[in-house]
This record gives C-alpha cells, structure tokens and sequence, in this order.
C-alpha cells in the first residue's frame, strides 16, 4: 500500500510538468577550426552562424549564463547533460530599490548559439512560462542536442577555446568550413555592442551616488548595489567619468565580453580618476583587468577560460568581509587574466589567486598608496552560484558612505539635486588611444 500511494505521487508530480515546445529535430552539426565535428539535433532557431566555443561546468542557472553579456558572440557547450529541465521564467520586474527591470541579467539571450547533452523535453518550475527550445527560437539562438558535450569539453580543455561554426539543416551535410572561413568574435569590440548607449539612473532615492561603467553589466550586479541602498548612474564604457566624479561617491566597473585590449581607452581614463580620486573603486571581471591595464599591468588570453560556479580562489589579504588565507569558491566568466608579475607596480597588490591554476583572480590598492580600489576576476554577485564573495557588495557600499562622512557630506546624498552629466564627453580617436597606451 505504501509503494502504491509512493507511485501516485511519482506520478503526479511527473504530470504537472509542462510539455516543451516541440522543436524541429533537424539536423545539426558543431565544426569546429581544428577539424573536429559532433553531430546532433537542432532546437530553437534553425539557423547557422559561426562563433568562439567555450564550456561551462556550471550545473544550474542556464538562463543567467546565457543571457550574460560576457557571453557575447560564443557557442556556449554546458558540461551538464541535461539542459531545460526548469524551463524560462517570465524575464520582467519592476524598476525600484529592490530589482533593476529582469528578472535575469540582460533582456535577452546573449550567447550565439547553445550545445547540450540532452535537451529537456518537459520543464517544471513554478516561475517557469515557456521552454528553453521555444526561447532560443523567439530570440533567434540556435541550439544542438545529442552531442558527447564532455567529449568536447575535453577537447577544449586540451586545445583551449575554438572557433567553431553550428550548422543546422541543409548546412549540416555539407563539408567543413575551410580553416580561413571562421569568424573570431574578439577580433571586434564586442563591449561596445554590449553596453549602454546613453546614461540612465536606477534607485535615485538611494543613500549614496554610484556610478557604474558599464562593459556589459549583469544585472544582478546593478541588483546588488541598489538593494544595498544605492543611487546607481550607468554610463557607457568609455564615458569619461572625470567629467562628472565630485557627484559620485564611488566607481564600479563591470563585466563585459571580448578582449580587455578594446577597452584602452576606459583604462587610460581611469588612470586620471585613480591618480587625482580618492574615493571607492571597485570593478569585477572586465572592469578589474580595466583596473590592471589603468595600474600598468598585462592581461593575456588564457588557453580556455575559467568558466562556472565552482572556482575556488585564495584570499592574500583582509579587507572587509574578506579574510586572507581563506578558500573562497567563486562564479567565473572569463578568457582573460591579469599577468602575476614581480614586482608588482607600485602601490598594487595581488588580493586573490586561483587554486586550481594560479591566475590573478584579484588586485588591490595596498594602504601605504591611500587609495582604495579592488578588482576581482571573478563574479561576488552569483545568480547562480555561491554567495561565499557576496558582501564584498556590502563592503564597497559601507566604504562609500564612510567616504561621504569623511568627506563631511553626511550620511545621505542629497539626491533632490539631479545629476549633471554631459552626454557627449569627447572621446579619444583610435591613434590617440594608441600613443597614449
């Protein structure tokens, strides 16, 4: 009787699961440029493009990772073998002290394409209101299952990221593309397809001012900053902030896609901000190999990225929340590091190493510079991953306010004053740039 009333449950929760929209099925095949090819099946949109390869070990949280913008312009392979057992939630929420307008980290799917082992063909959540074969078609993302996903993981492991191409329908018959045919995303500015076009305010009512530049910001890192009380200002990624920074009082750099070497430009603004500025820096992922690069640091392309929400790094130092010697395990969305030199360029030092190959995960101001500025490679506001770096958010915040007391501002901005801020602040021409670099 007991084995009986246990199959009734088995089979009623089975049953309020929904059907996924039915996908094509139509052929499908990822090349990649050094030969390799992997056939399956298409879902989504059944189209075909080319891209960068990566993988991802993260084990949940897909439609964060694929609507991340860092992922601009790649073929994203998850490790995981099922995909889309969750489905997609409605991807709205109110603009106010508590959310920043999604409920994910951008309005729309980022990556170029989707690999998986197994696409899920029913999806179950209580948020959920449409597939993952139905999202990737309504926003023109194509997708391939009934792939060996940890075959190519290993190859990328070995090889390091690929250039590959997805080929769905007719294309899948046909050959290969030749070697001199694949496209390589980093070759363009992928930030500045990703980030703001123009300024825009969330949170005005917020305690304190920050300003955000924007390399392509998840939204739950916007997220975080205005639930801790924030007036956050966000500005394109080559805004020269100088122009606007006694009304802020504090900087944040975001993540962002592509090659650090694009973003010159924002690191040689923010040198004069970090030599003439003494209030809070802080910038993760993009923004902390902006800082490196602005301190006079090299960032380098790594063989294949660290990628997922399992990255354990070593804490060098206190500050804050952040205790040295610790383990703190991390979510991570990059192919670009830090260079680990010795010695380190005057008043920097390393903050953060990763376990598992030594890179450069964080850089600090030391306390004899009287700055204080943090870059992190890795990603403290998770959604999804750990919350082990979560109050590094709480951190910066703290430091901002104690800033404006220190400063005699007192402890609320006076936000009834609107922010002034020119909206066409010349930028630097390509040679410029390159002379001053």
């Amino acid at each position: 009787m007991f084995t009986r009333h246990i199959f009734r449950i088995h089979k009623l929760a089975r049953g309020l699961a929904t059907h996924a929209e039915s996908f094509t099925g139509l052929p499908a095949a990822l090349h990649l440029k050094t030969g390799q090819t992997f056939k399956g099946k298409s879902f989504g949109a059944p189209r075909s493009l080319f891209g960068e390869t990566v993988f991802s070990t993260s084990i949940t949280s897909y439609t964060e990772s694929m609507t991340d913008p860092s992922y601009r312009g790649q073929i994203l392979v998850f490790t995981t073998p099922m995909i889309g057992n969750y489905g997609v939630p409605r991807n709205e929420a109110p603009y106010d002290s508590k959310d920043v307008g999604v409920v994910l980290e951008s309005k729309g799917i980022q990556c170029a394409a989707v690999v998986v082992g197994d696409v899920a063909e029913r999806f179950s959540h209580y948020t959920a209101v449409e597939s993952l074969a139905s999202w990737c078609k309504r926003h023109n993302v194509p997708g391939i299952t009934g792939v060996d996903t940890r075959a190519i993981t290993s190859l990328l492991r070995d090889q390091g990221t690929t250039l590959g191409r997805v080929a769905v329908g007719p294309d899948a018959c046909l050959p290969a593309p030749e070697v001199h045919e694949y496209w390589d995303p980093t070759t363009e500015n992928l930030v500045d397809q990703v980030s703001t076009k123009v300024p825009y305010e969330l949170n005005p009512t917020g305690d304190i001012r920050v300003a955000v530049l924007d390399f392509g910001a998840k939204s739950n890192i916007l997220r975080s900053l205005v639930r801790r009380g924030a007036a956050v200002t966000v500005f394109p990624w080559n805004y020269d902030f100088n122009a606007v920074r006694d009304q802020f009082d504090g900087l944040f750099l975001t993540n962002g896609p592509g090659s650090p070497s694009h973003c010159i430009e924002a690191a040689l603004n923010l040198r004069k901000t970090i030599q003439e500025w003494n209030k809070p820096i802080f910038g993760l992922c993009m923004g902390h190999q902006v800082i490196g690069m602005a301190a006079g640091l090299e960032a380098y392309r790594m063989t294949f990225g660290n990628r997922g929400h399992n990255q354990p790094v070593l804490s060098l130092a206190s500050t804050g929340s952040i205790k040295a010697g610790r383990v703190y395990v991390t979510s991570q969305n990059h192919q670009y590091a830090l260079k680990l030199q010795d010695p380190f360029p005057a008043g920097w030092e390393p903050f953060f190493i990763n376990c598992n190959d030594s890179s450069v995960e964080g850089i600090k101001s030391t306390v004899a510079s009287g700055k204080n500025i943090i870059g992190v490679q890795f990603h403290p506001e998770s959604a999804g991953g750990p919350l082990d770096t979560i109050e590094m958010f709480t951190d910066f915040v703290s430091d901002c306010k104690a800033t404006r007391l220190a400063l005699g501002l007192g402890s609320r901005a006076k936000l009834s004053t609107p922010i002034d801020y020119p909206l066409n602040v010349p930028s630097k021409s390509a040679p410029e740039v390159a002379a001053a670099a």
